[in-house]
Order: C-alpha cells, then structure tokens, then sequence
C-alpha cells in the first residue's frame, strides 16, 4: 500500500516535467521562427504599410536613384532608393558592396526610423543578376523607366 502514493506522486511529477520541457521547446521553436523572418517590401509597398510596419525590422527593395548617394562620413552613406516612382530616404551605416552604384536594384535590410520615412539601414545587398531580373520583370526598371 505504502507504493502506491509514490507511484501517483512520480509519475505527477514526471507529467509535470515532461510538460515544463513541452512548453520550453515550444517557446524556443517559436522565438527562433518568429526572429527569423524578415519582411520583403518594395519601397512603394513600404511607404503605404508604413503605419503597419512601425520600426520593426524588414528588407527594403528598390532601385538607387541616380545622384542621391552621399558619403555622410566614415562608413555612413545616404541614398534613396525607388520603386514604381515611390522614394525612400536610405541612411547605410556600414561599408557598401563593390557593386553599389546608382540605378542598380538593392536590398537594404533595416527599419523606419520613428515617425519618419527614413530607413535606417545596416546592410546593402546589390540585386543584379540576370536570372533576379527575369523572375521579376515589373520590379526591376531603369532609370529611365524602362524594364530591364
């Protein structure tokens, strides 16, 4: 008789455990899923979910706008970037790619900052290639708005 109530006491705390490690592996998977993903939004798309988007982090495409790019100092440049005539202020801190020049697609990976429609960014991803290209023929123009 005396087996019984340590019995039912073992097994409520293995229940108990095993649920405990359930819940922990649970909110582990979530939290890494969750910060794992990142939004992609053209710049025109940015600027009218500018309210929803509030200053989390997300990838920001467009083309860089000839003439707009500044070295503000040390590894700090400013551009704007365009997308279906839509222009977003970019501040880059951070070296850019080898790549980087005017009226070439980029991928800026950052946030609105505040109320305001400059995107702080740290990363610069030049978007170039011809396969990019061909799998999107409307998002990719020229600085004379032609396709590319």
């Amino acid at each position: 008789m005396s087996t019984a109530p340590v019995r039912a006491g073992s097994s409520r705390r293995l229940w108990v455990a095993g649920a405990v490690i359930v819940a922990a592996l649970g909110f582990l998977l979530f939290k890494g899923l969750t910060s794992a993903i990142t939004f992609f939004k053209t710049a025109n798309e940015a600027v009218a979910d500018r309210a929803q988007l509030g200053n989390s982090v997300f990838q920001l495409e467009g083309t860089v706008v000839p003439g707009s790019v500044h070295r503000a100092g040390g590894d700090v440049y400013d551009f704007v970037v365009e997308s279906r005539r839509v222009r977003v202020h970019v501040a880059n801190s951070g070296a850019p790619p080898q790549l980087f020049r005017p009226g070439l697609p980029v991928v800026v990976v950052g946030h609105f900052v505040g109320a305001s429609n400059v995107f702080a960014s740290d990363q610069i991803m030049v978007k170039h290639s011809q396969s990019y290209i061909a799998a999107h023929p409307n998002r990719v123009k020229a600085a004379n708005g032609s396709t590319r």
